[in-house]
């Protein structure tokens, strides 16, 4: 055991001993090429250890390779911004800030749904009493005891380990194992008629601004408020037939705007709006 041991660390100390040369020859360095060189030499001493660090991050929903990479662009930020005598060796210095990079990578981008900023640090907080509560307690903790731990409230924990899911949420395009079966989106679908009927609105949305304030009101009191023609004969002083000869002028002329409307949709190609806007106009017939 003891030469298996051994060697590790004669390893680390002929590393030290080179890192402190090069940083020697960093300071002396009089040209970027010199520098550049230098600090390649650097890096490649310490490729191992942003491999090692962004292990500890493998299976958070972020690749691999992509948090090597955040290491080892975290490396080359240590490498350049290390004064020697400021720590104990530079592997010293590396290592918090190649573990900040890798945070602030998940932090920042490693949601695909990005919860809160309040909901992030706490469930950073809630990993790190988890681990100490779980020797403490010598069994899982609860999550009472993980709020107690953290001075927060039992929904709120649970709220933070749901926004854990953001980082690779389900898709609902995906399949279950049994491939005849739908997607999860058919089994989360239901029926939206407001959505249904916002195409409907984008085309009478034109046609019923061109009209006067007056016009706009009479079809607000007969198509709004459910009011008959006769109610809206004596709120506005008028007879009856007034009413349905003025809403008759009214409806056909937004039946013809969007008939036109129609057609130029569809002449330039535009199919998708076309059935809606179809449907619109038919509503606004003059029978209606």
């Amino acid at each position: 055991m003891a030469p298996h041991s051994a060697q590790p660390r004669s390893s680390f100390i002929d590393r030290d001993a080179r890192t402190s040369e090069l940083f020697d020859e960093l300071a002396a360095a009089t040209c970027e090429e010199e520098k550049d060189r230098v600090i390649e030499q650097v890096v490649l001493l310490y490729l191992d250890l942003c491999t090692t660090m962004a292990g500890r991050y493998d299976g958070r929903g972020i690749e691999h390779e992509d948090l090597v990479q955040v290491a080892r662009l975290a490396l080359v930020k240590a490498v350049r911004r290390y004064e020697p005598g400021h720590a104990p060796s530079f592997a010293a210095y590396a290592v918090p800030t190649i573990s900040g990079e890798l945070k602030r990578w998940f932090r920042d981008r490693g949601w695909v749904v990005r919860p809160p900023r309040r909901l992030q640090e706490l469930r950073a907080d809630l990993q790190a009493v988890r681990s100490a509560l779980e020797q403490e307690l010598g069994t899982t903790p609860t999550d009472a005891d993980l709020a107690e731990a953290v001075g927060t409230s039992i929904d709120q924990v649970r709220e933070a380990f749901a926004a854990a899911t953001g980082f690779r949420p389900l898709s609902l395009d995906c399949s279950p194992a049994d491939d005849e079966r739908p997607g999860l989106a058919a089994f989360l679908a239901c029926p939206d008629d407001d959505l249904e009927a916002a195409d409907d609105r984008v085309c009478l949305t034109q046609v019923l601004s061109e009209l006067d304030d007056e016009e706009r009101e009479l079809l607000l009191m007969r198509y709004v408020d459910g009011m008959t023609q006769r109610e809206i004969g004596e709120a506005r002083g008028v007879s009856q037939m007034q009413v349905s000869r003025r809403l008759r002028r009214i409806t056909t002329r937004l039946h013809d705007q969007l008939d036109a409307q129609v057609g130029e949709t569809l002449d330039g190609g535009l199919t998708d709006e076309g059935p809606e806007a179809a449907e619109a106009a038919a509503r606004l017939s003059p029978a209606s």
